[in-house]
């Protein structure tokens, strides 16, 4: 799952180049660069009778994944619970990352541990183990099964999607 199999996003009326006429695809590494950076990311997921429900959360990229975590009596979390399958997107709206996969709950203590070590960094924060206690709160892997990434600067040129294989 290290680089997704890349292809030109099909985005008809977009004025999308062809493979020869843009700047090329985005490298993988420029998404994940977004992806580390982000500060702020929307996890869309869906209610049990089939709305669409998104909210924002503190998330990172750790271990190829987006990690997150909500209370267990959030509606994220419950929505998660009933139907896994999730899109999350980065904050930046001329630079955005979009990463759809299946939301797999954690709960093993040092692999919380390790994302909790990898959140407290980015956001200078001190929170214990304890603030992530798998019998109140939810720890969330979200690993890519399908991408996609754009850079306002050069629409026509600078797009790319991917999908990931397990």
């Amino acid at each position: 799952m290290e680089q997704p199999e890349a292809s030109r996003p099909y985005m008809p009326g977009y004025g999308i180049l062809g493979h020869d006429e843009g700047t090329g695809l985005l490298a993988w590494s420029w998404a994940e660069d977004r992806l580390r950076r982000s500060h702020d990311y929307w996890v869309a997921s869906t209610w049990p009778d089939g709305r669409p429900h998104v909210m924002p959360v503190w998330a990172v990229w750790h271990d190829r994944a987006l990690w997150f975590s909500s209370s267990l009596r959030s509606r994220k979390a419950r929505n998660l619970a009933a139907d896994p399958r999730c899109a999350v997107t980065t904050d930046d709206a001329l630079h955005p990352v979009v990463v759809e996969g299946t939301a797999m709950r954690v709960t093993h203590l040092d692999a919380i541990g390790g994302m909790l070590a990898v959140m407290n960094e980015k956001y200078d924060t001190g929170y214990g183990i304890d603030f992530l206690d798998p019998a109140v709160n939810a720890c969330f892997r979200v690993g890519p099964t399908w991408a996609f990434a754009l850079d306002e600067g050069d629409f026509t040129g600078a797009t790319t999607r991917g999908r990931f294989t397990p």
